[in-house]
């Protein structure tokens, strides 16, 4: 019998979506020497969700799908990801290699470079997630025994131990400075871009992903009886997270750079975070306790939220580049116009090639992995 339609599942993606253009776009507003603490603080920490909850809804609609009582064809899983996610992120790597070297006047890598940049992600600062989703799938016969057998207990564990190995990657300084001072380039490279390939840095919330969709009846049961535990849970990791932000500025000192790149997804409260913003987005979703004109924007922001996230950083590269001819310096209110029109043409262009692809398939499949539906014959 077929699952019900999880309409909270496409409504995440186009949230996190938006998110992760918040993430890019602070990093350029950045770039301005008195950047407003607090627009930071919205476009990198209140965001930070974004990437993580891309694995939790990954899992989530897999396990959805899957009966742990059957066999698990491992070859047929492969082989349907990899034409959804391989494809377009060969292609979409080698459209921005081709482009970048071609306008910052850097050329082709060499191949033994070409290689690693397609093996860690590094094409471009986006794609990196892909490769760590490529590794969820190539390691999903470990994933479905262990959603299979994991209880409350196990989850709980599985919890504490993800934040200390987060915290260990993130924030050992003897780890890290070890790894910065390699002279193996080989070695140092595999270690130094451990974030774009170690899936142990986001197992819990993939797993967790898994477990509350095998047993999704209770989870909806859950979020039925505990609307208010939920908000307040949300609302308290955001707060913590964002004073651990503050913290960092006003007391120790930090950079709002050094800031964000401490108060992030891997730490402990980031962690806690991501978990908490999970549970709510898929309670608000699920729930729909919100005028539902705004489903048809959430359809549309979730239905295009692949393309975007593939195709944002063009964008973003161009409109930096007009703003620097013309010496213009991202202050708050450009900063907001920017990340408005960042949304805006990358949804118009995933709109454009999503229509062109209805007509030339060929274009779907290579840059979302979508092939044409077969035609019923009357």
């Amino acid at each position: 019998m077929p699952k019900q339609h999880l309409a909270a599942i496409e409504y995440i993606r186009g949230i996190s979506m938006l998110g992760v253009i918040g993430i890019h776009v602070g990093s350029q507003y950045l770039m301005n020497p008195v950047s407003n603490a607090h627009l930071t603080a919205l476009f990198e920490i209140a965001t930070r969700f974004s990437v993580p909850i891309f694995f939790f809804i990954s899992a989530f609609g897999i396990f959805y799908h899957i009966d742990l009582d059957k066999p698990f064809n491992y070859c047929q899983f492969l082989q349907k990801r990899s034409r959804a996610v391989v494809l377009p992120y060969l292609v979409w790597s080698l459209f921005y290699l081709i482009h970048d070297g071609w306008l910052y006047a850097v050329g082709f890598p060499a191949p033994l470079s070409l290689a690693s940049l397609l093996f860690f992600g590094n094409a471009k600062y986006q794609l990196y997630f892909l490769v760590l989703l490529i590794w969820f799938y190539i390691l999903m016969p470990l994933w479905i025994p262990l959603v299979r057998k994991i209880n409350g207990k196990g989850l709980l564990l599985l919890f504490i131990l993800q934040i200390a190995f987060n915290y260990f990657s993130s924030f050992n300084v003897e780890f890290n400075t070890m790894v910065y001072g390699m002279e193996n380039p080989v070695l140092k490279s595999f270690l130094l871009y451990r974030l774009n390939y170690w899936v142990l840095h986001y197992i819990f919330i993939f797993i967790i992903g898994g477990y509350l969709a095998v047993h999704f009846d209770a989870f909806q049961s859950f979020m039925r009886s505990h609307p208010k535990s939920i908000r307040l849970f949300f609302a308290a990791s955001l707060a913590g997270l964002l004073g651990y932000y503050y913290a960092l500025l006003a007391f120790r000192g930090y950079t709002q750079m050094d800031a964000i790149n401490t108060a992030h997804q891997l730490c402990p409260l980031g962690v806690v975070y991501t978990l908490a913003a999970s549970i709510f987005f898929f309670t608000i979703f699920t729930e729909q306790k919100y005028p539902k004109g705004l489903n048809r924007l959430l359809s549309l922001l979730g239905r295009h939220s692949y393309f975007v996230y593939l195709v944002h950083p063009f964008f973003i590269g161009y409109m930096m580049l007009i703003l620097e001819k013309q010496g213009i310096i991202l202050t708050a209110p450009k900063a907001i116009v920017f990340y408005l029109a960042t949304v805006v043409f990358s949804l118009a262009a995933a709109v454009l090639v999503r229509s062109i692809g209805e007509k030339a398939p060929m274009l779907n499949l290579l840059t979302l992995g979508i092939t044409a539906p077969k035609k019923t014959q009357g």
